[in-house]
């Protein structure tokens, strides 16, 4: 299987309201360095998974509504403890429906996408699924 994956990031605010986060628990803030990775089975006759700079601008897009944000008052965020692994989960489905819409021009090759979000030079998860 054949991979491109691009790079941005987002700086963030939130809280989580739970004894379980410890010093968490107040309000602070993040910068998450956020990889998305494309997977195919092949490259195509121009022998690309896909055009970096077009995954480049749909990634910015879809961090673009969380870029700056205190996460805590984003409705749709609203209940919900904005983990890494939450963002990543989130970030995914974002993306999953750009390829799925065909704005990465892949001719539907795509099969599969990973979101990895680094919150610290020793910590990251990620999220990753066939779309």
């Amino acid at each position: 299987m054949f991979a491109v994956e691009v790079r941005d990031h987002i700086m963030i605010a939130h809280s989580f309201p739970s004894e379980l986060f410890g010093p968490a628990q107040g309000m602070h803030g993040a910068t998450f360095i956020v990889d998305a990775a494309f997977f195919t089975d092949d490259i195509d006759e121009h022998g690309l998974v896909v055009d970096i700079g077009l995954a480049t601008e749909v990634l910015t897009d879809a961090l673009g509504p969380l870029r700056y944000k205190n996460l805590d008052e984003v409705p749709e965020f609203a209940g919900k403890f904005t983990t890494t692994e939450f963002l990543c989960g989130h970030i995914f489905k974002v993306m999953a429906e750009r390829v799925r819409a065909g704005d990465l021009k892949d001719s539907g090759r795509v099969k599969r996408l990973r979101i990895q979000l680094h919150e610290s030079h020793t910590a990251r998860a990620w999220y990753e699924a066939e779309i």
